[in-house]
C-alpha cells in the first residue's frame, strides 16, 4: 500500500500534496488536505467550495482513471488564489456531460465549473492532472 505524505514546498509558492490510493476513501483525505492548506493560509472562507471541488476531482479520478494511486496537490500561486489538482494515471481528459434529473452521476464537472474561476487538464508523461483555480476574492 502506498504511503501518503503531506509536506509544504520548500521553495516557490506555498503548496501541499499527498499521494493516496485510488479508492473512494481517499476523497476524505483529500478534503482534509484542502482544509488544512486553506486554514494555514488564512483562506477559510474558501474552504466549503474548495472541499466540494476536490471531492469531485478526486471522485472522478477514482472512478475513471488508471493506476493504483492519485496525487492531490493544493497550491497558492498568488495570495488569495488556490489551485487544486488531482493527478492520475489515465491520459483521457474528463469531459463535462449533461445529466438529466434521473441520473445519479454526471454533475461533477458542472459543479467544478460553477465553483472555480477556471479549470482544465494538463497532460503528463504518465497520465494527467485535472486542476481547478479558485479566487478568494471572487464574487459568489
Amino acid at each position: 500500500m502506498p504511503q501518503s505524505m503531506t509536506r509544504a514546498h520548500p521553495i516557490g509558492h506555498p503548496g501541499y500534496h499527498e499521494t493516496l490510493p485510488r479508492s473512494p476513501e481517499s476523497a476524505a483525505t483529500a478534503r482534509r488536505l484542502v482544509r488544512l492548506a486553506l486554514t494555514a493560509w488564512g483562506l477559510r472562507e474558501m474552504a466549503e467550495d474548495a472541499v466540494l471541488v476536490v471531492s469531485e476531482l478526486a471522485g472522478n479520478a477514482v472512478r475513471h482513471a488508471e493506476g493504483r494511486t492519485i496525487r492531490v496537490t493544493v497550491e497558492r500561486p498568488v495570495p488569495g488564489r488556490v489551485r487544486i489538482s488531482v493527478t492520475d494515471g489515465s491520459k483521457v481528459p474528463p469531459e463535462p456531460r449533461r445529466a438529466d434529473a434521473r441520473d445519479e452521476n454526471g454533475r461533477g464537472l458542472v459543479l467544478v465549473t460553477a465553483l472555480a474561476g477556471d479549470w482544465g487538464t494538463t497532460p503528463l508523461p504518465t497520465g494527467k492532472a485535472v486542476w481547478a483555480e479558485m479566487d478568494g476574492r471572487r464574487d459568489g
